[in-house]
């Protein structure tokens, strides 16, 4: 079957996104040969993004977080649009996403499941006053609330554990799922990657540009650009 006849044939579609699907928008992917894994630091980007670094290095945690996670003037592209437009018309019940960057919401996807948070929310860590991605942005050296806590981004850091409702309910529409695409994902994160495991539907699609562990056990695989894929899919 085609992924036109794949998506005519379903009522229930999740799907779960990485850093592939917002590559096409302008963000860069982290673990690509250009991407942030791969440039020079002080410290590498997976000790900055921890837990513990932020809490010991904060200053040098935040100047790393506005260069290069905070990235301006970017736009959801085709395949964010399609995936609002597939929710729209009731045949897609769920985005999971790997992705912080907010740019689903931003195309009109309303029922996402943001794994490892989000830059656009941010919260005062002594009294959990919420603050707008903007705030970050303008602010110098360590944002702080008005009572003086240190502002965190609702992101999940290296050591920090994946918010249990958005697990729960994340696993809950993949496991109802009578279709699922996987998009823009090498499935190398985890626990993410092995939340595709509760998937015991009829139709499973991978859209990535390289192999995936899951290739094997898809009905059809596409190694295309996933924003021109979903583009040419007519809802």
């Amino acid at each position: 079957m085609t992924l036109q006849e794949i998506i005519d044939d379903s009522k229930k579609i999740v799907f779960f996104g990485g850093a592939g699907v917002s590559t096409e928008s302008g963000i860069p992917d982290f673990r690509s040969v250009d991407g942030l894994y791969n440039q020079k630091y002080d410290y590498p980007p997976e000790t900055i993004l921890s837990r513990t670094f932020f809490m010991n290095n904060t200053a040098e945690f935040f100047k790393f977080y506005r260069d290069k996670l905070i990235i301006h003037g970017v736009k959801p592209n085709a395949a964010h649009i399609k995936l609002a437009e597939l929710e729209k018309a009731g045949k897609l019940t769920a985005v999971v996403t790997q992705n912080i960057d907010g740019l689903h919401q931003a195309a009109g996807s309303k029922n996402v499941y943001e794994l490892h948070g989000s830059i656009m929310r941010n919260y005062c860590m002594r009294c959990h006053r919420p603050y707008d991605l903007k705030y970050i942005d303008e602010s110098e050296g360590i944002p702080r609330c008005e009572c003086g806590g240190i502002i965190k981004p609702d992101v999940v850091l290296y050591e920090e554990a994946l918010d249990d409702s958005c697990v729960s309910g994340a696993l809950k529409k993949i496991s109802e799922a009578d279709t699922l695409i996987i998009g823009g994902t090498s499935l190398n994160v985890y626990p993410a990657a092995g939340f595709i495991h509760y998937f015991k539907g009829k139709h499973l699609v991978i859209i990535n540009k390289s192999a995936t562990g899951a290739d094997r056990g898809a009905e059809l695989v596409i190694r295309e650009p996933i924003g021109e894929v979903l583009g040419a899919i007519k809802v």
